[in-house]
C-alpha cells in the first residue's frame, strides 16, 4: 500500500488521530483539574495573580523613565517604591476605617431596635398581624445586620492580608519586567502568534486598569462629597469601599451602597437611605454605564454575559480577589487559551460585546510539482 505522503505533491493527511469530540471531552477534564488546583492554591496564586496585574499596570513607569535617561535600576526602584505605596496606603486606610467602625457601629445598637419596634408597629397598624411577619422581624439581630457590613470591610481588607509576601512578589517581578521589552523582542521573532496574544493582553489589561483606576477615583470623591453633605458618618471610608468595589464588574457599586444605606436608614430613617440609594445610582450607572465604556472601548472586548460569568467564575476560585481581577484574569486566560493560536481565534466572536470578522491568513493556492529535466 503507498502512503500519500510518499507521492510528490500529495497533501498530508489532515484528519485527526483521535474523534474530536473525544479531544474536547479530554480538554473539559484537564480544565476541571486545572481549576480543582487553582482553588486548592487560592491562597498562593491570588497574591501571585493581584502583583502579576500591579506589576503590568505600572510597566511604563520604568519604560519611559529609562527614556527619560534614567538608569534601568533607578527606574525599576521607582516603580517597585510606588506600586508598594499604593498598597500601604490603601491597606492603611481601610485598617483605619475598619476600626472606626468598629467603634461607631455599637452606638446605633438603640435606633436598630427601635426601627424593627416601628417596623412591627406599622404592619400591626395596617392589618398585618401574621405570625410569619411577626417572627420575620423579631429574627432580625443587629450584630447579623452589621456582621454583613463588617463582613464586606473585611473581605476588602483581607485582600491584601499578605502584604509581605505581595511586597516581595512586586519586588521580584519588577525585577523580571525590567527586562522585558528585550525578552518580548526575542519571542516575536521565534513565536509571533504567541508575542501577539501576550502584548494583547498586557495592553488591554493596563488600559482596564488604568481607566478603572481613574473614573474609581471620580466615583469615590463624588460618592464621599454627597454623603458628607446628607451627614452620613465616615464618608471617606464609604468613599474609598466604593473605589475599590469600582473594580468589581456589575454589581461592584451594589456592595458598596449597602454600608452607607444602612447606616442612613438608622440614622434618618426611609426618607435618607433612599436617598443616598439614588444618590449612588445615579452617580454609577452614568459613570460606569455610560461614560466609562467610551473610554474603555475595545480593551476589554468581552460581552456582558460573559463578564458577569467571568466575575462569578473567580470570585468562586479566588474569593474577593477574584471579583476585583476577574476581567484582567479573564483577559489572561483569553490570551493563553485562544489568542495564541490563530486556528481559535474565532471564538473571540463569541465572547465579544461587538463582534467583528475574525482576520483569517490567506489561502494559497497549492503549485504543481516542479520536475527537473533528467540529465542524459
Amino acid at each position: 500500500m503507498i502512503d500519500p505522503q510518499d507521492v510528490p505533491g500529495a497533501e498530508p493527511d489532515s484528519r485527526w488521530s483521535m474523534p474530536r469530540g473525544l479531544i474536547v471531552i479530554l480538554g473539559l477534564a484537564a480544565l476541571v483539574v486545572t481549576v480543582a488546583g487553582i482553588e486548592v492554591a487560592a491562597s498562593i496564586l491570588a497574591p501571585v495573580f493581584l502583583a502579576l496585574m500591579l506589576t503590568v499596570a505600572v510597566h511604563p513607569l520604568p519604560v519611559w523613565l529609562h527614556r527619560k535617561g534614567v538608569p534601568a535600576w533607578l527606574a525599576t526602584i521607582a516603580a517597585i517604591v510606588v506600586v508598594n505605596g499604593i498598597l500601604v496606603v490603601l491597606v492603611l486606610s481601610l485598617a483605619l476605617s475598619v476600626a472606626q467602625l468598629a467603634t461607631l457601629l455599637p452606638q446605633y445598637a438603640d435606633d436598630f431596635t427601635s426601627l424593627i419596634d416601628s417596623a412591627q408597629s406599622f404592619l400591626n397598624s395596617h392589618g398585618v398581624n401574621s405570625s410569619s411577619a411577626q417572627t420575620m422581624l423579631s429574627q432580625v439581630d443587629y450584630t447579623k445586620a452589621f456582621g454583613f457590613v463588617d463582613g464586606i470591610l473585611q473581605a476588602m481588607l483581607g485582600i491584601f492580608s499578605n502584604l509581605l509576601f505581595l511586597a516581595a512578589l512586586l519586588l521580584f517581578m519588577a525585577v523580571d519586567g525590567s527586562s522585558y521589552g528585550s525578552r518580548m523582542s526575542i519571542v516575536t521573532r521565534m513565536r509571533p502568534d504567541i508575542a501577539t496574544a501576550l502584548s494583547a493582553f498586557s495592553l488591554g489589561t493596563r488600559k482596564y486598569l488604568v481607566v478603572t483606576t481613574v473614573f474609581g477615583l471620580i466615583v469615590a470623591v463624588i460618592d464621599t462629597g454627597a454623603l458628607w453633605a446628607l451627614g452620613i458618618p465616615l464618608p471617606i471610608l464609604w468613599g474609598l469601599l466604593s473605589f475599590i468595589t469600582n473594580y468589581i464588574p456589575n454589581v461592584g457599586f451594589v456592595l458598596g451602597l449597602v454600608p452607607p444605606a444602612l447606616l442612613a436608614l438608622l440614622q434618618g430613617g426611609p426618607g435618607l437611605m433612599l436617598t443616598v440609594i439614588v444618590v449612588y445610582s445615579v452617580i454609577n450607572v452614568i459613570i460606569q454605564s455610560v461614560i466609562q465604556p467610551k473610554f474603555v472601548g475595545d480593551a476589554v472586548g468581552l460581552s456582558v454575559t460573559f463578564t458577569f460569568l467571568s466575575l462569578v467564575f473567580w470570585t468562586w476560585i479566588l474569593g474577593p480577589l477574584g471579583a476585583i481581577l476577574a476581567i484582567p484574569l479573564t483577559l489572561m486566560a483569553k490570551a493563553l487559551l485562544i489568542d495564541i493560536d490563530p486556528s481559535t481565534r474565532w471564538v473571540n466572536t463569541i465572547l465579544s460585546d461587538s463582534p467583528t470578522p475574525t482576520p483569517t491568513a490567506p489561502a494559497t493556492t497549492p503549485t504543481a510539482p516542479r520536475h527537473e529535466k533528467e540529465e542524459p
